[in-house]
C-alpha cells in the first residue's frame, strides 16, 4: 500500500502510514482504547463524510471546528494579525471551505500546537499554506510523523513580538502554551480542563495527567505550570476544546495553588 493519511476513528490522531498497526495516542495512558478495536479512516473517507465551519469568538480570534465530531473533537484557533496570522492547535479535519476561509483571512505564517491532543489535521494547514514556522517543543517530536516540524525549540520560542511559546510539560512531556500578550490570552493546551454548560459558560476548572481516568499531576508538575504562567498577564484561557473568558490569571493560579496545598488528586473547582 502507498503511504496514506489515516485518522484514528477513536481519537482522531492522524498518521501517514501504509496501514497503522495502532494509535500512539490511544495506547497511551492519557486516552482510552477503542472498545471495538482499531479503525483507521483514510483521508478521502473523512473528506467525504465531514464538514465544518468557523466563527469569530473575539475580535481577530477565529475558532474552526469539524462536523460531525471526529475523535476528540478539538478546535483550531486562528489569530488574525498584521505581520502574519498565527494558527495554534488544529481542527480534526478542514473542509475545502474552511481552508478557503483561512486563506480569505490572510493564510497562516506561524503554525504551532500544544501537544498531540491538539494536533488535529495540522498536516492540512502545512500542506495548504506552507508556513515557514511549524513549531513544536522538542520533547513531543516523536508524535509528529504526520507533518514536518521546521522549528523545534527548548524552553521558549517567540513566534512574533508578543506571541511566545512556553514549554510547560506536565500533561505531556513536551506540552507547551502560547501566550498572546496583545490579546491578554493564554492558549494553555491541556494544562487546564474547563467544564462548561450548554450555553458555553465556564463552570469549573481542573488539571489532570489523564482526563479519562482522572489521574492527577504531581506537585512538581503543578509547580512547573505555576512557574511558567505566573509571570504572564492574561484575561482568558483557551484549551484545545474550550474558550474560557471567565478564567483569568488569578483564577488559573488559584487552581494550581489548590492542587499544591493538598495530596495529589483531581478536584474540579467551581467558578
Amino acid at each position: 500500500m502507498p503511504l496514506t493519511m489515516f485518522a484514528c476513528a477513536n481519537c482522531g490522531f492522524w498518521q501517514r502510514h501504509f496501514s497503522p498497526p495502532d494509535c500512539p495516542v490511544c495506547t497511551d495512558v492519557r486516552n482510552d482504547l477503542p472498545e471495538d478495536g482499531w479503525r483507521f479512516l483514510p483521508e478521502a473517507d473523512v473528506a467525504a463524510t465531514h464538514d465544518g465551519g468557523a466563527r469569530e469568538v473575539a475580535p481577530g480570534l477565529w475558532a474552526f471546528t469539524t462536523t460531525p465530531a471526529l475523535g476528540l473533537a478539538g478546535t483550531g484557533w486562528l489569530i488574525v494579525r498584521e505581520g502574519g496570522n498565527i494558527a495554534f492547535e488544529a481542527a480534526p479535519y478542514y473542509s475545502q471551505a474552511m481552508l478557503d476561509k483561512i486563506a480569505e483571512l490572510g493564510g497562516i505564517a506561524f503554525l504551532a500546537a500544544s501537544h498531540a491532543h491538539g494536533y488535529g489535521a495540522l498536516f492540512q494547514l502545512q500542506r495548504r499554506f506552507d508556513p515557514e514556522v511549524v513549531a513544536i517543543q522538542k520533547d513531543d517530536l516523536r508524535m509528529t510523523k504526520a507533518f514536518r516540524v521546521t522549528v523545534p525549540y527548548d524552553d521558549a520560542l517567540e513566534l512574533a513580538p508578543g506571541y511566545t511559546l512556553h514549554h510547560v510539560g506536565g500533561h505531556y512531556e513536551g506540552q507547551a502554551c502560547l501566550h498572546d500578550a496583545p490579546g491578554l490570552r493564554l492558549f494553555c493546551g491541556d494544562m487546564f480542563k474547563i467544564d462548561q454548560d450548554a450555553d458555553g459558560r465556564s463552570t469549573a476548572i481542573s488539571s489532570h495527567k489523564a482526563f479519562h481516568k482522572d489521574i492527577p499531576l504531581t506537585h512538581a508538575e503543578l509547580a512547573q505550570y505555576r512557574a511558567a504562567i505566573a509571570p504572564l498577564e492574561f484575561d482568558a484561557v483557551l484549551t484545545p476544546f474550550e474558550y474560557a473568558p471567565e478564567v483569568d490569571r488569578m483564577v488559573a493560579l488559584a487552581a494550581l495553588d489548590d492542587g499544591l496545598a493538598r495530596m495529589p488528586g483531581v478536584r474540579r473547582l467551581g467558578l
